[in-house]
């Protein structure tokens, strides 16, 4: 079956899709751990409490 080109313009996309959600969330848990691992080895060090290696 092959599609006119009328058909294709009446074609209507982008929706997100619940994988695109799924990666997105993801993402932002990235983030969210980056900052608070960041943020502890930061505290960390300001109040000298770091383990001698």
């Amino acid at each position: 079956m092959i599609i006119e080109e009328k058909e294709l313009k009446r074609i209507v996309g982008g929706a997100i899709s619940a994988t695109m959600l799924s990666a997105i969330i993801r993402g932002l848990k990235l983030i969210i751990d980056f900052g608070r691992a960041l943020g502890t080895a930061f505290r960390r060090i300001c109040f000298k409490n770091v383990c001698p290696i």
